[in-house]
């Protein structure tokens, strides 16, 4: 390619977008542009791996808050955030409660029935992060959540999902993860799946091409001779 074309692709990029690229290759606008469409790579195969885990840990969640609140309350469905006389106002906060009418008013979109299940999926990585934060330490982690994470502490648990949550956030407004411990976010995302379940575990990481794309970051431009 030649110069006048990696000038135009800048422009089209911008040169915001591309600046970091362009630090970390020492001004060299090429090497920019492989490692910005290194970074694209890696982060789809992340995001791929880390969408299966948040799947994997709501289900996990979801089953057990569901087991929990028909035992605790006779109503399976936890999100309605059932009453008794101990727990006279429930058992979840006001933020969370917001989430969930949320995810059921877009459950039933188009006319479709509501269904735990669509309920469920439509409930985000970050409010299944907080549901493991420590204000539901009592509440809800020593009743239920922490049997989906054996022998695991909560608050173990709650920093392996954040950094989860936080790298997926930067992933989907495309911003920069080559300056990232991708190698670690990868690990953590296999962590979290162990504790849930080993075999889905497994089965994640056979499927995933974030290790081959590791592998294939480009070389960095070499250093220009005196």
């Amino acid at each position: 390619m030649q110069a006048a074309e990696l000038m135009v692709l800048e422009q089209r990029l911008s040169p915001e977008r591309l600046g970091p690229y362009k630090v970390a290759c020492g001004g060299d606008l090429r090497a920019a542009l492989a490692l910005y469409r290194w970074n694209v790579e890696v982060t789809t195969a992340l995001s791929a791996t880390l969408g299966h885990v948040e799947v994997l840990l709501r289900n996990a969640l979801h089953r057990e808050l569901e087991g929990w609140s028909a035992q605790t309350f006779g109503e399976p469905r936890w999100y309605l955030n059932p009453r008794s006389s101990t727990l006279p106002d429930g058992f979840l906060f006001a933020e969370a409660l917001d989430d969930i009418a949320k995810a059921r008013t877009r459950a039933v979109r188009d006319g479709r029935p509501e269904t735990p299940g669509r309920v469920v999926a439509e409930l985000n990585l970050g409010f299944w992060r907080f549901l493991l934060a420590r204000r539901y330490d009592r509440g809800l982690w020593h009743p239920c959540l922490h049997k989906a994470f054996p022998r695991q502490r909560r608050a173990a648990v709650f920093d392996a999902v954040g950094s989860l949550h936080e790298a997926r956030n930067r992933m989907a407004h495309h911003e920069p993860m080559f300056n990232r411990p991708l190698a670690n976010l990868y690990q953590t995302s296999l962590r979290v799946t162990e504790w849930i379940c080993p075999t889905s575990r497994r089965w994640v990481e056979q499927g995933s091409r974030v290790t081959t794309v590791l592998t294939a970051r480009p070389d960095p431009p070499l250093a220009n001779s005196p």
